[in-house]
């Protein structure tokens, strides 16, 4: 069914696989963030709720390039989700136990990602399940469903590369020994540049490729519609 329904959403208009985007890719980045907000908040620091961050109010999360342009050109050209929304900030020292916290703050977004991937399958086993009479309402249902499942799996895969400043990459510096820790944390500000090149040379197509697949595969066996 999943392979049926990208066959169409490949031959969709570029405002038409807009449209189909736009709701689960702002959902997907909002929510990401909101993740983090919410688990640092758990664990002793206030500061995004304190900022009106907790919130799924999409005006106080858009960056209007990094959550609408950049994504859909992105998935549009590459087959990859590459985007951002405005990074919810975190205290780090209102944490009760930083380095371990941070970690588990960090893995917050994708984890959000994975639920939100189980949803949109969900809603497509849904709108298999509408009568055809319902094809206005269960086809467009559908394809923003495939599109929200291939989204959220496709920035979950992407963030937890474990390359700083991406989520992965906080996790590692969380759960690596001291000093490996601080070696991999000064890759941060050169972070986005190695992911552009990787991404350019297909070497992220090669890594990630096959745990997409393996996650896709997963959740479309879960929801049953493998």
């Amino acid at each position: 069914m999943l392979g049926q329904l990208l066959g169409v959403m490949e031959a969709l208009t570029p405002p038409q696989l807009i449209a189909v985007l736009i709701i689960p890719v702002l959902f997907a980045i909002i929510v990401h963030e909101v993740a983090h907000g919410w688990v640092a908040k758990l664990l002793g620091d206030p500061t995004a709720e304190r900022l009106g961050r907790l919130t799924l109010n999409p005006i106080k999360h858009i960056d209007p390039l990094g959550t609408i342009l950049v994504p859909i050109v992105a998935y549009v050209f590459t087959g990859f989700i590459f985007g951002w929304a405005k990074p919810v900030p975190i205290t780090w020292q209102n944490l009760r136990h930083p380095k371990r916290d941070m970690a588990i703050v960090a893995a917050a977004g994708p984890g959000a990602n994975l639920v939100m991937a189980l949803l949109w399958g969900l809603i497509v086993k849904i709108g298999a399940l509408l009568p055809a009479s319902a094809a206005w309402f269960s086809r467009p249902l559908m394809l923003m469903g495939v599109g929200g499942l291939y989204v959220n799996v496709l920035l979950m895969v992407f963030n937890l590369l474990p390359l700083p400043p991406l989520d992965g990459g906080r996790v590692a510096v969380g759960l690596l020994p001291g000093p490996w820790a601080w070696r991999l944390s000064r890759v941060e500000p050169y972070g986005f540049i190695i992911l552009l090149a990787l991404m350019y040379l297909g070497v992220l197509g090669l890594v990630a490729g096959p745990v997409i697949s393996f996650f896709t595969n997963l959740i479309s066996w879960f929801t049953g519609l493998g």
